[in-house]
C-alpha cells in the first residue's frame, strides 16, 4: 500500500478541487484505482488530501491532483473537459508539458474574463502566432482556432502593433443557398461571418466593437472582397479556409503588406467545396511548411475545449471514415484500384 499527501491552501480550494458531490475525486479514483480522502486541518492553513493504493496509480493520481489544485488555486473553473485532459496527459506521461502555461493569461476580455490556453496544443498555437508573420491553424471544431486568433488580433490592436483588424471567410454554402436568404448583400453574408462577430463582441464588448467596425478599424468581409488589395499594418484572419480553392488561398496570402500578420484557420475534414476540388488550405499547408516566418499547427481531438461529447463525436467520425476507407479499398482491390478518402 502506497500513500501520498497533497496540501491545499484553504478549505475553499479543497471543495472546488473535489467538485460537487466529490465528482472530481470519484473520477480520479475510478481512473487510477486509488482511494482519495480529505483530512481537514483545525488551523487556517488548508487541508491535507491523502491518496492511497498501489503504484503507479497513486503516483499518477497524486500528480493529477497536484496540477488540478494549481488550476483551482489560480481561480480557474475545473470542468469535465479540463479533468479529462489532465487525466489523459498524466496517463501518457506528458504532465510536465503542462507546467508553466496554466497561469499564462494571454488576454483579458471586455468583461474581465482571462483568455488562457487550455491545452498544450493551444499554447503552441499562440506561441506560433507571437513568433511568426503567417500562421496556419488546422484542426477539428472546438479547438479554439478562431477564438484564440481573434484574441491575438485584438491584443495586437490594443498594443498598437497594428492599426486595424481584417476578418474574412469564404462565402461557401454548407447545404444552404445564399440567394434564398432575405435582405441585401450584407444581410446575406452576415450569417457566414457571425462566428467572427461573436468572438469580437466577447473580446471588446458589443458597443466598442460596433464603433470600431463603423470606423473601419475592424473590417469583416467575404474573401472575395480581398482581391486586388494590399493590406498594410493589419492583423488579418482567414477563417474556414478549408473552403478556399488553391487560387483563392494564393490570392489571400499575397495580399499581405508591410507590418501585417495573418492567421489562417480551418478544418480539412469539413470541406464544403464541390467534389473533386482541392482545398486551398491543404495545398498551402504542403507548399509553405518549410518557409521561415510561417508557422503551421495541427490541432487534434485532444485540444477540443467544447462539450466533452464533441471530442467523442470527432473520434467516432474518424473511426467511421477509416472503416469506410478500408471497406472501399477491399472492394476496389478486386478491380485493381485503391480508394483514398477525401481529405480536402
Amino acid at each position: 500500500m502506497t500513500q501520498k499527501k497533497i496540501k491545499t491552501t484553504s478549505s475553499e480550494v479543497t471543495a472546488r478541487l473535489f467538485g460537487s458531490y466529490d465528482r472530481n475525486v470519484d473520477r480520479l479514483e475510478s481512473e487510477f484505482g486509488v482511494r482519495i480522502r480529505n483530512v481537514q486541518n483545525q488551523s487556517d492553513d488548508g487541508d491535507t488530501i491523502t491518496v492511497e493504493g498501489e503504484d503507479p496509480g497513486v503516483t499518477m493520481a497524486a500528480d493529477a491532483l497536484g496540477y488540478l489544485r494549481r488550476i483551482v488555486t489560480f481561480g480557474e473553473e475545473l470542468t469535465d473537459q479540463s479533468l479529462d485532459y489532465v487525466i489523459g496527459m498524466v496517463k501518457e506521461g506528458r504532465l510536465e508539458e503542462l507546467s508553466g502555461f496554466d497561469d499564462d493569461c494571454f488576454f483579458v476580455t471586455a468583461k474581465g474574463k482571462p483568455v488562457k490556453p487550455k491545452t498544450v496544443g493551444q499554447k503552441k498555437y499562440l506561441d506560433l502566432i507571437r513568433k511568426n508573420t503567417i500562421v496556419l491553424g488546422l484542426g477539428p471544431a472546438g479547438t479554439g482556432k478562431t477564438y484564440l486568433a481573434v484574441a491575438a488580433a485584438v491584443k495586437a490592436l490594443r498594443g498598437h502593433d497594428v492599426s486595424r483588424i481584417i476578418l474574412t471567410r469564404p462565402a461557401v454554402e454548407a447545404g444552404e443557398r445564399l440567394g434564398f436568404l432575405p435582405g441585401d448583400l450584407q444581410s446575406k453574408i452576415d450569417p457566414y461571418l457571425r462566428p467572427l462577430y461573436d468572438a469580437l463582441y466577447e473580446m471588446l464588448g458589443a458597443e466598442s466593437c460596433s464603433k470600431m467596425i463603423e470606423k473601419m478599424t475592424i473590417e469583416i468581409a467575404p474573401l472575395a472582397y480581398m482581391r486586388g488589395r494590399t493590406l498594410d499594418d493589419s492583423f488579418i484572419i482567414l477563417d474556414e479556409a478549408q473552403n478556399t480553392t488553391p487560387e483563392q488561398m494564393k490570392m489571400f496570402l499575397t495580399r499581405l503588406g508591410n507590418g501585417s500578420k495573418a492567421v489562417v484557420t480551418g478544418d480539412l475534414t469539413q470541406t464544403d467545396l464541390p467534389r473533386g476540388t482541392r482545398s486551398g488550405l491543404s495545398v498551402a499547408a504542403q507548399i509553405l511548411k518549410n518557409i521561415d516566418d510561417i508557422g503551421i499547427h495541427e490541432f487534434t481531438e485532444r485540444d477540443v475545449v467544447r462539450h466533452r461529447l464533441v471530442q467523442k463525436i470527432i473520434m467516432a467520425y474518424d473511426r467511421y471514415d477509416r472503416e469506410r476507407a478500408v471497406k472501399k479499398n477491399e472492394r476496389a482491390a478486386r478491380d485493381g484500384k485503391q480508394y483514398r478518402p477525401k481529405r480536402g
